[in-house]
């Protein structure tokens, strides 16, 4: 196998390298082997057992095998193809339970020019996480960290973001993620819904109004804008402005300046933009009832979050965080035949159709299971469509749904045990692990 160069592991510079990061980091060879790692790393990571001389996917994730070839993503792995620095997003293990982390690698290079080892980063996820106590955002499916990684990369920036998805998706979660994540932190978030500004309200709630500018202004009065100094202002629903609100709107992002009603004093506005829409923008930009020039301006860095039946793999820490949101002083648990009904639901409310569910299941729940009685006709309707179609029926199902009526099908029926199954179906142990886990057969 391929070793580093001893000029890279043995430079007296390295230590001090590691140790100028605040964070964890540590060196790597080629074969994903410890070199040096600093004291950040050892504390995160350290079980008593030396770190040197070990392989990096043993240490964060307790694999057995490179995480490329555990059906994850490894920035090692395609650093190495790529020849340049690579991030991504992992649910790594640690003494403190499992924790989201940004993994950044470096590549390092010898005399000669050739890659000789890699320097690897790790930056925790401070706004999210795969467990439900601390966050609000939490999850761990691919499509869910696809999402977390591209706030990540936005947050700190003053780029203006435009969150894009279905209704119910948690687009004001992720715009108050970005918020908190930002140089703006200290600062209000000030959301505007926009379907309800109407064109005689616009000016004086997002710019103010001076005390007698009209009828009723019996004080002044500052707008949003201003509220939002500082700070981001989010603007939700912005495929609801009307067209001739979308003018002034432009003009506001354009000059950055704006006036209060009644004033002819300018005022400078100071905000980080970040806009939602449940609209597809493209539609209403070919139909004309969206300004193309706005758009652009919106649309720097857009962010499609996934709806809940592409992240299915996240329902059981949805319902445990929505849980203890809704009945903070009991323990609820979900009987396999609630959570069989809710894997086969479409969800076309997402999350906030599932936090309604919850909570009238909860009403309904006199002990502390909740049951498929306790769930709406519609649910438990649509789990039986799910079990009693035919294997050849014709029928188009989710794959989601799909990959569920299997597995329940082959973990009942196979004789082999979890790492020769888990070989046959062409995934990590781990990975069968946390499918059967999320589908409560493990």
């Amino acid at each position: 196998m391929t070793k580093v160069m001893p000029s890279a592991r043995e430079s007296p510079d390295a230590p001090a390298l590691l140790e100028s990061f605040t964070g964890p980091a540590v060196l790597l060879d080629l074969d994903y082997g410890i070199q040096i790692a600093n004291r950040a790393y050892r504390d995160l990571y350290g079980d008593g057992r030396p770190l040197e001389r070990r392989h990096c996917y043993e240490v964060s994730h307790g694999f057995k095998m490179p995480c490329d070839q555990a059906g994850e993503s490894c920035p090692v792995h395609a650093s190495l193809e790529s020849g340049a620095p690579q991030r991504t997003l992992h649910v790594h293990h640690t003494p403190h339970g499992e924790e989201l982390v940004e993994v950044e690698t470096r590549p390092v290079r010898d005399a000669e020019g050739r890659t000789s080892s890699f320097l690897e980063i790790h930056r925790p996820v401070r706004v999210a996480g795969p467990r439900a106590g601390r966050h609000e955002l939490v999850g761990r499916s691919p499509a869910f960290l696809k999402t977390l990684a591209l706030l990540q990369r936005v947050a700190p920036s003053n780029t203006t973001v435009l969150l894009l998805g279905e209704s119910g998706t948690g687009k004001d979660l992720v715009a108050r993620a970005i918020h908190n994540a930002s140089g703006r932190a200290g600062k209000p978030l000030v959301p505007v819904e926009c379907s309800g500004l109407t064109e005689t309200l616009f000016e004086s709630e997002l710019f103010g109004h001076q005390k007698g500018a009209f009828t009723g202004a019996v004080a002044s009065k500052i707008g949003l804008v201003e509220a939002a100094a500082g700070g981001t202002l989010f603007l939700d629903e912005i495929g609801d402005v009307p067209p001739g609100l979308q003018v002034k709107l432009l003009r506001l992002l354009e000059t950055r300046m704006y006036r209060r009603v009644g004033s002819v004093e300018p005022q400078h506005a100071d905000f980080r933009l970040i806009c939602a829409t449940n609209q597809d923008l493209e539609v209403m930009l070919s139909e004309g009832t969206f300004r193309q020039d706005l758009y652009y301006r919106i649309s720097t860095f857009p962010i499609a979050l996934p709806p809940l039946r592409q992240r299915l793999e996240d329902l059981p820490l949805l319902i445990e965080r929505l849980l203890r949101h809704i009945q903070p002083h009991r323990s609820f648990s979900l009987s396999a035949g609630a959570m069989a009904c809710l894997q086969a639901y479409w969800f076309p409310g997402n999350i906030r159709e599932l936090q309604n569910i919850l909570e009238r299941a909860a009403l309904l729940c006199d002990g502390d299971a909740i049951l498929p009685e306790h769930l709406p006709a519609g649910v438990v309707e649509a789990h039986g469509r799910v079990t009693d179609a035919p294997e050849d029926s014709e029928r188009i199902l989710p794959l989601q749904v799909v990959e569920e009526r299997y597995l329940r099908r082959v973990l009942a029926r196979s004789s082999d045990d979890r790492a020769e199954l888990a070989r046959k179906l062409g995934i990590s142990e781990r990975t069968l692990y946390r499918k059967a886990k999320a589908l409560r057969l493990g």
